[in-house]
């Protein structure tokens, strides 16, 4: 994929085969970037405001797009969407939902927070590498993402 810069994509999911998946869906795909990762919603807001361990902004740069599971301990994906969302200085983070969940209640509540999109995460692999490259094509060709 063309890129102008490097993307920073910040990956928040508790399940560690779901973040090894991740990882290689974008790299099956060519989406050559910093991806990190955190496990819970308490280390995405300190990893965001750089608190605690997350303070070295060089090994911990703010991301560029933030793909979000809702179902994580500690402080959940929708607890930590609305904070982010009504954070001035985090606010403008794209926020890709990939979650395990399907619910209505949970995609109206993720849109009335601010989500940029919202996506059921895919039972299979292929389907998963395919969903990965639709979204590197969308945020990193198509998108004007802002500095």
């Amino acid at each position: 994929m063309n890129q102008k810069k490097s993307i920073v994509i910040l990956v928040a999911d508790d399940d560690p085969d779901d973040r090894m998946m991740t990882q290689e869906a974008l790299e099956e795909n060519h989406i050559i970037n910093q991806i990190k990762f955190v496990e819970d919603g308490v280390d995405l807001i300190d990893y965001l405001r750089q608190n605690g361990k997350f303070n070295n902004s060089s090994e911990f740069p703010r991301p560029d797009l933030i793909l979000l599971d809702l179902n994580m301990p500690k402080v959940d994906g929708r607890e930590a969407l609305k904070i982010i969302k009504s954070d001035p200085d985090l606010c403008k983070i794209p926020i890709i939902v990939l979650t395990t969940s399907k619910s209505d209640v949970d995609i109206i509540k993720s849109y009335d927070l601010g989500v940029n999109c919202f996506i059921s995460k895919p039972v299979t692999f292929t389907r998963f590498i395919e969903v990965i490259r639709t979204i590197g094509q969308y945020w990193f060709e198509i998108v004007q993402l802002p500095d």
